[in-house]
């Protein structure tokens, strides 16, 4: 079990770089100084600029669109609209419903229209808003619970609903002594990546196109653009610029598209980076929920039952919205034994902003309605609100909600306890101002502060579900440079920050024994390495890593026992030497590759998933679970409305641990998101319009909101993963954000049915 708080850091690195050490990371130092080249930072000779013309309406028809003023401004290459596009003017991550210009309706506030390209973006900023465009305002669906009225205006034909997910398990109408319900809405988060989005697309002698941009899945990317502009795989090509974070935000197209039509257009080069503002209304968002949910019990708190109806606003477009529903039904009542279930899970579209991945995708919202709901029968039944989770607890070898087998470990109750018995924070010290809620704001000198504590224990699915067939490619080569043994590991997983660079180095260096071990640039010239979402890219491009490494290490033992005449069984690749079954050194690695290079491309899947049955739900829908525990210690002034989260205390098992310091830096990083979805972060959406796409007005948790951290990892090895490995990144964005609504509550002694915990929802006003 690995310990860390904010004053102290795992130990030195120890070993070469290997699985299980915590190497600097090669992006690292360049990020701290303000060296590292991101998207935004892309630049060609002679390369022009590109904007978008957006709709100011959520919902209108174009009657048309005169674009002749625009294209006399000085400096202006091109204006493009829907009748440019050259291909299927539609993309989409999961349905190709969205346009890459609209041409007949605008569905929300931001959709794109028009595009602009000058030789400076102010000249095409100019250009842009020289466009006219002729709305026919219609009337807006902008409440997901009135979506699917009969008399609701209509999204996209024939209706409103994106998803249905019906799940049934055990009585129909099962009945307990104790029953408690509420209802719960969570709002819309943005995933604030600090680096807007950016591309540059540069048009090829091949008559293609070449895409640096920033984004999590190459392939799917490709594989859309390709469709918009009617080109073949071969002439999309697609590289990976610096990416400033993502969080699921980049899973959806941005620029992509729309630099490359103009790259092709002007054929020059085209660069496209949003500002802040326009970064808020060109990626999607987090899911806002409506959620009513159930508990049946016995006396003891022993759960006999669990009813729970989702309502997810998916806004104007597909994206992800059905595999989300998926998540937050098949895995929104968390992680408790229930024999009997019945759970409906709804996405609908609406003319609010599109919403789609973001970290945690479904398991989030659901969690803030069953972890509330938990405290609310433990009340209820005089139990303790951790010993009741603990009763309830899943272990490994039970059924989950959709019948499936818990076939590694399920921990539950012992990260409650751990988390339970870590030190509490010292009492509140009413003579130091700066530990009080609103701090040197003065607001207080601690009197109406009420200290709260809050539990909550989730888990989540890694990697994609429901039959999905989720894979990953790695080519790996081995070679002499300079008389060094030099691996080059080559995917096409997106590096958005999470550290998988050093982890692909770890495994070869763990697999082959080399010390130098080049990372690839991450390109579409290999094949798919999947999305970086679902934490799977440890799990899933590691396993491809270690595949192809193996691959790899055999092809080597082959050739020495060719020239060693010795069967391969009996050799071993120790490093740049060739050893025996003794230890005795039989050749170097130089001798049997000489001037010649061994290279493998594995495309390795994990074991497969199923559909759920689409009437009882039921199914193994999901490959792997993790899964977390919080504690949070929260003061709160009752009569301002202010609240100080004083510690934020989890426990997580990782299955194994390629990079202590990456899983400490994920742990910490995803409780700061759930924490600020908890208690500042929401997209204001009036009438289908946002009213704070800044960060001034949306709010985001700095390091001077963030509390000490005691954080302890355990490392239970899944049998059936690579290594051992579970997914790490998500599963603390789903048990902070709880932890610190119950703290609240606690201190409070109020329902506060919403999140994000509002001053006015604290005080009444």
């Amino acid at each position: 079990m690995t310990d860390s708080t904010t004053t102290t850091v795992a130990p030195p690195v120890t070993g070469s770089g290997r699985i299980g050490d915590s190497p600097l990371r090669p992006d690292g130092t360049l990020k701290v100084t303000g060296e590292f080249a991101y998207a935004s930072d892309l630049w060609h000779d002679e390369m022009c600029w590109g904007v978008t013309l957006r709709s100011p309406h959520p919902h209108a028809r174009i009657a048309g669109i005169d674009i002749t003023e625009a294209l006399t401004v000085p400096g202006v290459w091109a204006v493009l609209t829907a009748d440019d596009v050259p291909g299927d003017n539609a993309f989409g991550l999961e349905h190709a419903d969205q346009p890459v210009l609209a041409s007949e309706f605008v569905r929300y506030e931001g959709e794109p229209v028009a595009l602009v390209a000058a030789d400076h973006p102010e000249t095409a900023r100019r250009a842009a808003k020289k466009i006219r465009v002729d709305y026919e305002v219609l009337p807006a669906v902008t409440d997901p619970r009135r979506a699917m009225d009969p008399d609701a205006p209509a999204v996209h034909r024939p209706g409103n609903l994106v998803r249905h997910l019906k799940l049934r398990r055990g009585e129909v109408d099962p009945v307990a002594p104790v029953v408690v319900s509420l209802d719960f809405e969570v709002g819309m988060q943005d995933q604030a990546f600090l680096g807007p989005e950016s591309g540059l697309a540069v048009p090829a002698e091949d008559g293609g196109v070449d895409l640096y941009v920033a984004t999590q899945w190459l392939h799917v990317d490709q594989r859309q653009i390709c469709l918009a502009l009617g080109m073949p795989t071969e002439k999309v090509r697609l590289t990976l610029s610096g990416v400033g974070g993502a969080f699921g935000g980049r899973e959806d197209l941005s620029v992509h598209v729309h630099a490359c039509l103009l790259a092709l257009r002007t054929g020059k080069p085209v660069k496209m980076s949003y500002g802040r503002e326009e970064s808020f209304f060109g990626h999607v968002h987090r899911h806002p929920a409506v959620m009513h949910y159930e508990f049946g019990a016995e006396t003891d708190g022993t759960l006999v039952y669990a009813k729970s109806d989702v309502l997810l606003d998916g806004g104007a477009y597909a994206s992800s919205t059905n595999a989300v529903v998926g998540n937050a039904g098949t895995l929104g009542l968390g992680p408790y034994r229930i024999p009997n279930v019945a759970v409906d899970a709804y996405g609908v579209f609406t003319n609010n902003p599109p919403c789609g991945a973001m970290r945690g995708f479904g398991c989030v919202q659901a969690a803030f309605a069953h972890e509330a709901l938990m405290d609310e029968l433990a009340d209820a039944v005089g139990v303790d609100r951790v010993e009741i989770r603990q009763r309830n607890g899943m272990r490994e070898g039970d059924r989950n909600i959709t019948g499936q087998i818990i076939d590694s470990a399920a921990p539950v109750a012992e990260l409650l306890q751990i988390v339970r018995d870590l030190p509490m924070p010292p009492p509140l010290d009413p003579s130091d101002i700066r530990a009080l809620p609103g701090a040197v704001g003065n607001t207080t000198h601690g009197e109406g502060v009420r200290r709260g504590i809050g539990y909550s224990v989730t888990y989540k699915n890694v990697g994609f579900s429901e039959g999905f067939d989720d894979y990953s490619t790695a080519r790996v080569r081995l070679e002499m440079t300079g008389g060094e043994a030099v691996a080059t590991v080559h995917t096409a997983a997106a590096e958005v920050g999470q550290g998988l660079i050093t982890v692909e180095q770890q495994i070869c260096r763990t697999e082959l024994g080399v010390e130098r071990v080049v990372v690839h640039p991450k390109n579409t010239s290999v094949g798919s390495g999947g999305s970086t979402s679902a934490s799977r890219q440890t799990y899933v491009t590691g396993g491809a890593v270690k595949a192809a490494c193996e691959a790899v290490r055999a092809a080597v033992l082959e050739r020495a026992s060719m020239g060693l005449g010795r069967p391969a069984a009996d050799l071993r690749l120790d490093g740049e030497k060739i050893v025996g079954t003794s230890g005795e050194v039989l050749a170097s690695l130089g001798e049997v590759l000489g001037d010649d290079a061994v290279e493998e491309t594995v495309e390795w899947h994990h074991r497969p998933t199923h559909a759920i049955d689409p009437e009882t739900g039921q199914g193994d829908a999901h490959v792997q679970f993790a899964f977390s525990a919080h504690r949070a210690v929260v003061d709160v002034d009752v009569e301002l409305g202010l609240v100080k989260v004083v510690a934020l205390d989890t426990a997580q098992d990782v299955g194994r641990a390629i990079n202590p310091d990456a899983v400490l830096g994920q742990i910490h990083g995803g409780s700061a998101q759930g924490m600020g979805l908890a208690l500042m972060e929401e997209i204001i959406v009036t009438d289908g319009h946002v009213r704070n796409p800044s960060f001034t007005d949306y709010l985001i948790p700095t390091i001077l909101d963030m509390p000490p951290m005691q954080v302890k990892v355990l490392e239970y090895a899944d049998p059936h993963a690579p290594y051992g490995v579970r997914g790490v990144g998500e599963p603390p964005t789903i048990s902070s954000g709880p932890a610190v609504a119950a703290a609240v509550r606690d201190a409070t002694k109020k329902p506060l049915r919403r999140v994000p915990i509002r001053p006015e929802h604290i005080t009444g006003t």
